[in-house]
This record gives C-alpha cells, sequence and structure tokens, in this order.
C-alpha cells in the first residue's frame, strides 16, 4: 500500500509549486514530496522548505518512502521525535493531568533556555518530557515518588519509549541518563543536563510559590545557589520575579 501523503490520486490543487533559489532568486519547480531540487540556474540543490516531515520524523519506513533524506532532514527528524515523545508521555501519565503539566512547563523552558545555551534540542526536551517518567513505576513498586526512586525507575520506561519511536542509540543513551540523575548533578555536567535541571527547578519553584508562597528575597537565594547557568538563572527571574 502507497502512503496517501505520497500517491498523486490523493493530490490536492497546490500540491506542484515554485520556490525561490536561496542563492541566486530564480524561481524553482517543486512536487509537493520532493525532499530536494536543485536549480537549473546556478546548480544550487536545497531541500524543499514546505515539504511536511510531520510522519517521517518516526516512520521506520521514511528512507524508503520518500528517497534518500537530506543532511537537513535528518536533523530535522531527530528534532521532531520531541513531539513524539510528547504524545507518548500524555498517554502513559494518562489522566495525571498535574505531572503532564509539570512535564510540558519543563520543556516550555527547557526550549527557551536550551536555545540560548545551545544546547542539543532533541536531548533536553525528550529528557524534560521524560524526566518524572518513573513516578508510576516508583510508586508501584516502592510506594513512593520521592527523587531517588524516580530517578531508579525512570530510565527503563524512558529507553522502552525511545527506542520504540525509533531513537538513535547515543540520544536514548543520553536521555536516559539525564533522567537517572536529573536531581542530583554530579561534578562535571553537560550542557543538556544543565538546561534541564534548570528548567525542572523553575517548574518546581513555580509550584511552591503557588501552594505556598514564597519571598522575593528567597526566590532570589534560590536562583543563584540552585541553577546551573547563566540564562536559566535570566528565565527564572523573569518567570519567578
Amino acid at each position: 500500500m502507497k502512503c496517501p501523503g505520497q500517491d498523486t490520486l490523493y493530490w490536492k490543487p497546490g500540491a506542484i509549486y515554485e520556490v525561490p533559489c536561496p542563492k541566486c532568486g530564480a524561481n524553482v519547480e517543486f512536487f509537493k514530496d520532493d525532499t530536494a531540487r536543485k536549480c537549473p540556474k546556478c546548480m544550487h540543490r536545497f531541500v524543499n522548505p514546505d515539504l511536511d516531515f510531520g510522519c517521517a520524523a518516526y516512520c521506520q519506513y521514511a528512507e524508503q518512502c520518500i528517497g534518500t533524506l537530506p543532511e537537513e532532514f535528518l536533523l530535522q527528524k531527530e528534532d521532531l521525535l520531541k513531539d513524539r515523545v510528547a504524545i507518548e508521555m500524555k498517554r502513559y501519565f494518562k489522566s495525571d493531568f498535574k505531572r503532564i503539566g509539570h512535564a510540558t512547563r519543563v520543556a516550555r523552558y527547557a526550549e527557551r533556555i536550551g536555545r540560548a545555551e545551545g544546547s542539543n534540542p532533541a536531548v533536553v526536551l525528550c529528557a524534560a518530557y521524560l524526566h518524572d517518567i518513573g513516578i508510576v513505576e516508583a510508586e508501584k513498586k516502592h510506594g513512593s515518588s520521592e527523587a531517588r526512586y524516580q530517578e531508579q525507575e525512570g530510565p527503563a520506561v524512558a529507553r522502552e519509549i525511545l527506542e520504540r519511536l525509533g531513537a538513535k542509540p547515543p540520544l536514548v543513551e543520553e536521555v536516559c541518563d539525564i533522567v537517572g540523575h536529573h536531581h542530583h548533578p554530579r561534578e562535571e555536567e553537560t550542557v543538556n543536563f544543565k538546561v534541564l535541571y534548570d528548567a525542572d527547578w523553575i517548574a518546581n519553584l513555580e509550584d511552591r510559590i503557588k501552594e505556598n508562597g514564597l519571598q522575593p528575597e528567597k526566590i532570589e537565594t534560590i536562583i543563584a545557589q540552585k541553577l546551573m547557568t547563566e540564562n536559566g538563572r535570566t528565565e527564572a527571574r523573569k518567570t519567578l520575579l
């Protein structure tokens, strides 16, 4: 069976269009499923800017379906993994909207901090969505959601989700490593860990402020002492103060 998105039988008006070459400005005709084309004027080859990579971001048959994937796509494919991970996190937590909301806020803060810090967005955002994924197993096995039990149980659950979605082994290993000690920084840490750690602190402080209230002086002290990146501290002050 051919994917309906790639079958011309299902195409609608606008499936063939022209895109200006980013190098010389000449118009280059694209079919909607072209991954890349070469400009007939200057011979510059570039990626189709309107190609929807959504399903190919997680489909194991992507290369067979749309041909040899350009380097730009491979980078985007890894980045798009975060959207599938977010969906799986929500399915896993089911109706636990508090934990879903927390993970979503951590991801939002991590994205902002990570962009400024130059971190790997795929690693950071997958870790953000999955950092507390061990809570369910921790409560089942240990009757507690303490940090040490979350860290103990989380990596196996995160690994199952990431491998099922076809994530590359290096990304799986780094995300699982972060999940397995996200409350306890080591002496030397990666920028990806630091970004996740700061984002989690911001979301947790936000909850503490709503529940119990904290004086601005106390918040500033925590920000200065606990957060690991300058951009994390900036985001915390903007969000919390």
